[in-house]
């Protein structure tokens, strides 16, 4: 997924995508999906959980990157 994916329920940066019986998709964020994970586990066929790169994106600027 890339920063375009966007979460159903609220917009933000969606990071679970979500593949239907039905054939369609649902898309959410971290906080949604977290939220939905029983029922989302219900009814997909496939989940893609891609909630661990929220783990690779420094908090802060690496040092020499500030912008000065």
């Amino acid at each position: 997924m890339t920063a375009e994916h966007r979460c159903d329920r609220c917009g933000a940066q969606a990071y679970i995508r979500v593949e239907l019986s039905t054939g369609g998709e649902l898309l959410f964020c971290a906080h949604h999906g977290r939220e939905h994970d029983a029922k989302i586990r219900e009814v997909a066929v496939h989940v893609q959980d891609e909630t661990d790169k929220l783990d690779e994106t420094p908090a802060i600027a690496p040092e020499g990157e500030h912008g000065a």
